[in-house]
């Protein structure tokens, strides 16, 4: 998801020590995407319940959430809204492509691999409406905070950390910085520790932050040419040009300062773009929609509520999920006892 500019930018290891007392902003598609994917059997199948209803997403906000909390991190949940009509060429791909993934997963699951049911497993994920709306049932019961974005979500969470009403934003996806969060931080609500693609060996995976303005400076370029090379890439609002990968875009950004300037040095007509799509796909990303009407609480959570979620309705472990529940009473108290922006 998203434009792939890991190559562009440092990436600065952090621990969760590194974030306590802070507001993190959590892109909820995207981690809500990650737990569908991974929290999952050998076969590849999700966790249900015994009704067989996927509780993938559940399972990881419970105890994802709860690693956050009880490193005394405040995490916000900022859930997608209404997609730019131009995002549906990228929503019909991605349709696509989960359903050839399904079907190379019975596949293997018929020839008994299932190394690669798994794989292919990870690839059908669909974050459903009823998904989104169980999951802000229980961040409710939990007392957590969520917000709905009017548009993008990533656009919303960059919004409020660029306003000062978070530290940063908690995504994989590194359109946050083409929206302008100053604090990206990757691998938030994974697990610690990671199977490496198509081998029988993880790796642990650590907390990454990217910077924006100190990255920009090193590369020696606005965000506006950042997004021009988000454009030359291609987003999920437009194609981009094919042979080009983010080297070779910043190169031809830093050489001839601007997008227009660039496309008048390409003779291929295959490889350009309308000056009318890239400023709508600027607009995006540099005057994005966003409300302003939200207000932060992390409240109390309601122990009832939550058992009856998880317990009563999917069949989780009450011996499980109680002492759980201790750990999200803390950023209440807290919040009681002290502005949390003054800290």
């Amino acid at each position: 998801m998203g434009v792939d500019l890991g190559d562009l930018f440092t990436k600065e290891q952090c621990v969760f020590d590194d974030f306590r007392n802070r507001v993190i902003v959590i892109d909820a598609y995207n981690v809500l995407h990650q737990f569908l994917s991974s929290i999952r059997q050998r076969d590849g199948t999700p966790l249900k319940d015994a009704q067989g209803r996927i509780t993938s997403h559940l399972s990881g906000l419970l105890y994802r959430t709860a690693n956050l909390v009880a490193a005394k991190i405040f995490p916000v949940y900022v859930f997608d809204g209404t997609p730019h009509p131009l995002k549906a060429r990228t929503i019909k791909q991605r349709r696509e492509r989960k359903e050839q993934a399904e079907r190379e997963w019975k596949e293997a699951l018929e020839k008994g691999d299932l190394v690669k049911a798994k794989s292919k497993a990870q690839q059908t994920s669909r974050v459903t409406n009823e998904i989104i709306e169980q999951s802000k049932q229980l961040l409710e019961a939990l007392g957590i905070p969520h917000l709905q974005a009017p548009s993008e979500g990533e656009a919303q969470a960059s919004y409020m950390v660029k306003k000062g009403d978070a530290y940063a934003v908690g995504s994989q996806d590194f359109d946050c910085l083409l929206f302008g969060a100053p604090i990206l931080i990757r691998n938030l609500t994974s697990s610690e520790k990671r199977k490496l693609p198509n081998k029988q060996a993880y790796t642990t995976v650590h907390p990454d932050c990217i910077h924006l303005e100190p990255g920009l400076q090193k590369l020696g370029i606005s965000r506006e040419q950042l997004v021009d090379i988000a454009i030359i890439l291609g987003t999920d609002f437009n194609e981009g040009m094919k042979g080009y990968g983010p080297k070779k875009s910043l190169q031809l950004l830093q050489k001839k300062g601007s997008l227009e300037n660039a496309l008048d040095t390409i003779s291929d007509p295959k490889l350009k773009l309308s000056s009318d799509e890239i400023m709508i796909v600027r607009k995006i990303f540099l005057e994005p929609t966003v409300t302003q009407d939200y207000y932060l609480q992390w409240s109390k959570p309601d122990p009832t509520a939550v058992i009856h979620i998880l317990c009563d309705e999917h069949q989780f472990s009450r011996k499980r999920v109680e002492p759980i529940l201790e750990n999200f009473s803390t950023l209440h108290q807290i919040t009681k006892q002290k502005n949390l922006f003054d800290f």
